[in-house]
């Protein structure tokens, strides 16, 4: 009996069969052979390595229900002691596709991150690097909402990259700025390519480096990659990738990286909303009163727009409010979301419609936010 993740299977029924995507039909014959159901695990396998002969994993359950005809299987890739890395790999591959489809998972907990969405956005991506998933949330109202969820691969060496060639996948939040199809790239990306914004203006400002980290899809000699096998970029196989890109919105979509996801209560996530929105309007209502001192107080030490710090940024501020006689901000398209592995960081977008006595005029605008002593602060901003 393979013993790979015993009790976890033991414990669960099994998945229906009719019209299951691979994963599932995966699941289904993993959980067919933990329950010594070897004919049923069979043709299982049979029909998955039919439908799709490039699926490594399914070949590898295929010939240990070969093997298991004369011996007693001890593990997934019945080799006796012999350790290999590639088939280490293909076992927590077993381990994270049947986890994802036995793990119950709460309809009351959501990302931590996905404070709110503003209407615009139809869809957001959170990725579990520890989960080896990916989840899509649909935008109800600001709120958000699981939709799908599909396997996935990262960098070779785990997420949080740093430099150039490191095979790691960014952690951060970043935008889905364009689909390359695949006539434009060779058969290693699959079904084609949804470019990613790393670094974005936060991983140029701490020094992390490196381009091209993508969502793509898998060569075609191979259905899957092991969970750790990309050199960062997040990979999918093909027919997952053709499902994933019915809920993106190129240039608008946000993608959330995490090392391992935070799953809050909706009631947790209306807490940290509430607290970081009346930190940004009071922010608004300082600016309009022209009290420069005010203004300035909502600013980290550390704050940077572009080239300014906050000392040149002060000046400038002083200089131009003195020549107003009325200011009033108004905030539209509004999104909050904090920053994962980060708590007390956030990333705010809006659209800031700026009037004056003698100046009139709209900008959109990211800005990251950090909680200094307990209040938030601004440390980054762009106008876009």
């Amino acid at each position: 009996m393979i013993r790979f993740c015993l009790a976890l299977l033991l414990a669960t029924p099994a998945l229906h069969a009719a019209e299951l995507d691979a994963d599932r039909q995966m699941v289904n014959s993993l959980l067919a052979v933990s329950q010594s159901r070897m004919p049923e695990a069979q043709i299982a396998v049979d029909k998955l390595t039919q439908q799709y002969p490039n699926f490594r994993l399914a070949q590898l359950i295929k010939g240990d229900l070969l093997l298991a005809r004369a011996q007693p299987l001890q593990t997934l890739g019945n080799t006796g002691n012999v350790r290999n890395a590639e088939l280490e790999q293909l076992r927590d591959e077993a381990r994270q596709r049947v986890r994802a489809a036995t793990e119950v998972f709460s309809d009351d907990k959501v990302p931590a991150y996905l404070l709110n969405l503003d209407d615009s956005y139809r869809h957001a991506l959170v990725v579990d690097a520890s989960r080896a998933r990916l989840y899509v949330y649909e935008n109800r109202a600001g709120l958000p909402v699981r939709v799908a969820d599909f396997y996935i691969s990262i960098g070779k060496a785990g997420a949080g990259k740093q430099k150039e060639g490191d095979n790691r996948t960014p952690i951060g939040i970043y935008t889905i700025s364009s689909f390359k199809s695949p006539r434009e790239l060779t058969d290693f990306y699959g079904g084609g390519a949804f470019t990613l914004s790393y670094p974005n203006e936060w991983d140029t400002r701490q020094g992390r480096n490196g381009h091209g980290i993508w969502i793509h899809g898998t060569p075609s000699n191979n259905y899957s990659r092991t969970p750790r096998a990309s050199e960062g970029c997040v990979v999918l196989a093909n027919d997952d990738l053709r499902q994933l890109g019915q809920y993106i919105q190129t240039g608008k979509t946000p993608v959330i990286i995490a090392e391992q996801v935070e799953w809050v209560a909706y009631d947790v996530l209306d807490t940290r909303r509430n607290d970081l929105a009346a930190a940004l309007d009071q922010w608004r209502k300082d600016w309009e009163s022209r009290d420069t001192d005010r203004l300035l107080s909502h600013y980290s030490t550390s704050f940077h727009a572009g080239t300014q710090d906050l000392q040149s940024f002060a000046a400038s501020k002083y200089k131009v409010n003195a020549a107003k006689s009325w200011i009033k901000v108004g905030l539209s398209k509004l999104s909050l979301m904090l920053y994962p592995e980060r708590p007390d960081f956030a990333l705010v977008t809006f659209e800031q419609d700026y009037q004056s006595s003698n100046l009139s005029d709209s900008t959109p605008k990211r800005q990251f936010w950090s909680r200094e002593n307990g209040r938030w602060k601004i440390i980054h901003e762009t106008s876009l």
